[in-house]
């Protein structure tokens, strides 16, 4: 570099509040993007109905956790500034302008749209005074059989003071006259063990009805002799973050179970009304619940549209929802019977949902049947409901297999499925490990050990998702699969860590967080900057879920301004600026929001032509870098590899679903009309390219092709 550059770079002030973006807005920039989809006419429209509901379920969570303890720091006087700038107040008002204008465009979405082109499709939601009498009877029915032994009223007096509703659910609140004119309250929470969507036999069109203008119907069942002035619909959203007293506690699993009851019953943070609710209990609600007007919704239509998921799943309708896409099978292990024999031989990379999740399911149920497998050591951070990976866990265990399961219990909202299956697997002989005090595991490992001919032999599953089956067909991720010692032996020294109390040693492949993650991935981005001073050609590729990390960020703006050439893939939260002078100028951003969830985290750089690719279970945030434990993995066999580096290409070509960060922090759709480049969805590329690969195998192979599943 000049010398005249050298000055340059040091006179800028990385530590300027104006070069970050404020997490909270950035993540709801994000949210505005998953709505975008609500509206893309391209989309079916069941899935336009499931990108609406998404992003009210999101901005439910986003407020249980971070609009809550930006609430907390305002009520402590705490006055620090984020990376932008900004204080908690600050940040509040910012929050609810933009989450204000963003419940418009959720509603102006659903009247002006989807609830027209629903009823297009004979898919209609019902009123009171839509109903015939045929209709009347069958909910007449369903209330006296089914909903009313079910249903508890709660009166505010004097000796029921107002009762701790929890939060998330719709209620119904109820303002009654008694018989000497006196205005009392009352609350009629839904059940959630129903659904919301009441479906009324029809053989001509799809007849819904809400359960909460049901209860409106017979309110009179539960107040006889009172007379009922008002009945309407609010929601109470609380603040959903555990505090875990984790170095005082004795017990974690005791210490998690009891906060999981407080999340039911935290501070409100948030209120949803119907638009047309009347004074008396506007004002009711409000001197109760003692909100700050800025956290206060109006909403003109269907209070909670994360509901709208029971919608977008009817069925019947396919020919509203995406054409159906079965993961295809992998080439390396299709047709073949000992799996361990694949990946003795050769390292294997899957990228779901492209391709199929089966084969992680296969290497269990084998590992667990197989009498070679002396032991199995595994991480756990979300796993679903249902589960084959528990299943087989416990099988192994049955089968007198050493099983190993490292059980993250503090994983956010699947705290009580883990704990329910850390007490599953306990019961089964497994030796459990409720994750580390003051870190989440957040690293995605199976560590097979198997005794062969030869001697002991490890084998290992590296993935930058969890392992869980239902998401495997939704969430976009990467697997590896090998048995190479020096992986092996960096997996093993690593549950050594995780289970008992071993030092971390220095490993020979893996970068774990919180320890050498973080200065891997800086490390590489200053070689690029030292090629690049060198007459180089330096570039970055980075996919990940967001990028927040300050330290990172300040390692990319040098690289920029060396000269570096940096493409970011980046799904959520951007606290990076693009485009900023003499700073930012070299660097590129982008966001995909499509069918699959983006979830993989890929590391490229250029490194003078000798390739470096990594895989990663960490996003660059502080809490993955700094509180987690995680994994970044080379992957260094050349096939592999240039899979990798094929996949990020295809994801800077796509110009139907990608959005630019722009300067001033706007994301706009890219566009194929300027350069008049071929129409592209990745995600769609990637399916045709995955069945094209597998078609391509099958067609070589000598094998029992009657014996095997139809090709979808």
């Amino acid at each position: 570099m000049a010398k005249t550059d050298e000055k340059k770079e040091k006179k800028i002030d990385l530590n300027d509040y104006n070069l970050y973006n404020n997490r909270e807005l950035s993540w709801l920039d994000f949210n505005f993007r998953v709505l975008e989809e609500a509206y893309d006419t391209t989309n079916p429209l069941l899935e336009r109905i499931k990108f609406l509901s998404i992003t009210s379920s999101n901005l439910e969570e986003f407020f249980m956790i971070r609009v809550a303890g930006l609430e907390e720091q305002l009520q402590a006087g705490f006055t620090g500034r984020d990376i932008s700038g900004m204080t908690a107040s600050q940040q509040l008002a910012k929050i609810s302008e933009k989450v204000h204008t963003m419940v418009e465009k959720q509603y102006a979405c659903l009247q002006n749209e989807l609830l027209p082109s629903l009823e297009k499709e004979n898919i209609e939601i019902l009123k009171s005074k839509d109903l015939d009498e045929k209709k009347k009877q069958y909910l007449e029915n369903y209330f006296q059989s089914t909903v009313f032994p079910v249903v508890t009223p709660m009166a505010v007096d004097q000796s029921r003071p107002f009762p701790i509703l929890p939060g998330s659910g719709i209620n119904l609140g109820v303002e009654l006259e008694n018989e000497k004119g006196e205005i009392l309250f009352a609350f009629i929470p839904l059940p959630t063990i129903f659904s919301r969507f009441i479906i009324i036999p029809s053989q001509e069109k799809s007849s819904l009805f809400l359960m909460e203008d049901l209860l409106k119907i017979h309110a009179k069942s539960f107040f006889s002799g009172y007379k009922i002035n008002e009945i309407s619909e609010f929601r109470i959203t609380r603040d959903g973050d555990l505090s875990i007293e984790e170095d005082e506690a004795r017990d974690l699993l005791i210490e998690i179970e009891s906060s999981l009851k407080e999340r039911r019953t935290g501070f409100p943070v948030k209120l949803e009304i119907a638009s047309n609710m009347g004074e008396n209990l506007r004002n009711f609600l409000f001197s109760t619940l003692d909100l700050r007007k800025e956290n206060i919704y109006e909403i003109p239509n269907l209070l909670d549209l994360s509901s709208l998921m029971e919608v977008a799943n009817l069925e019947g309708y396919q020919h509203l929802k995406y054409e159906y896409y079965s993961p295809q099978p992998s080439p390396s292990f299709y047709g073949k019977e000992d799996i361990f024999k694949v990946i003795r031989e050769e390292d294997v990379l899957l990228h779901r949902p492209y391709d199929s999740f089966e084969p992680v399911i296969d290497l269990l149920r084998q590992a667990s049947e197989d009498p070679k497998v002396l032991a199995i050591k595994q991480t756990l951070y979300r796993v679903g409901k249902t589960s084959p990976v528990i299943d087989y866990l416990i099988k192994a265990a049955e089968n007198r297999k050493q099983v190993t399961v490292v059980v993250e219990v503090k994983a956010r909202f699947d705290e009580e499925n883990n704990i329910q299956w850390a007490k599953e697997l306990e019961k089964a002989g497994c030796h459990v490990v409720y994750g580390l005090v003051g870190l989440k595991v957040h690293a995605k490992l199976l560590l097979i050990v198997r005794k062969e001919e030869s001697g002991i032999k490890r084998y290992v599953h590296m993935s930058t998702g969890n392992y869980n089956y239902i998401t495997a067909k939704l969430y976009e991720d990467i697997d590896f699969f090998t048995s190479k010692e020096s992986y092996a032996q960096d997996v093993s020294a690593l549950f050594n860590i995780l289970t008992g109390y071993s030092k971390p040693p220095t490993l020979k492949k893996l970068s774990v967080a919180p320890t050498t993650l973080k200065d891997t991935i800086l490390r590489w981005i200053e070689n690029e900057i030292d090629i690049t001073k060198k007459g180089g050609k330096g570039r970055i590729i980075m996919k990940v879920n967001s990028l927040l990390d300050i330290s990172v960020i300040k390692a990319l703006y040098k690289a920029s301004m060396a000269g570096v050439e940096i493409q970011l893939i980046i799904r959520g939260i951007c606290a990076l600026k693009v485009g900023v002078k003499n700073i930012s100028e070299n660097i590129k951003a982008r966001s995909i929001v499509g069918r699959y969830l983006e979830h993989s985290r890929i590391y490229y750089f250029e490194n003078n032509g000798e390739h470096k690719i990594f895989i990663s279970s960490a996003d660059l945030m502080p809490r993955n870098l700094d509180k987690r434990v995680e994994t970044l993995i080379p992957i260094e066999k050349e096939e592999l590899k240039a899979r990798l580096e094929e996949i990020l290409k295809l994801y800077l070509k796509d110009n139907l679903k990608a959005r630019e960060l722009q300067p001033n922090g706007e994301y706009i759709k890219v566009t194929n009309k300027k350069s008049k480049s071929k129409p592209m969805l990745v995600q769609e590329e990637l399916m045709k390219e995955a069945k094209k690969r597998f078609k391509k195998f099958f067609k070589t192979q000598e094998v029992d092709k009657f014996n095997f599943p139809k090709l979808k």
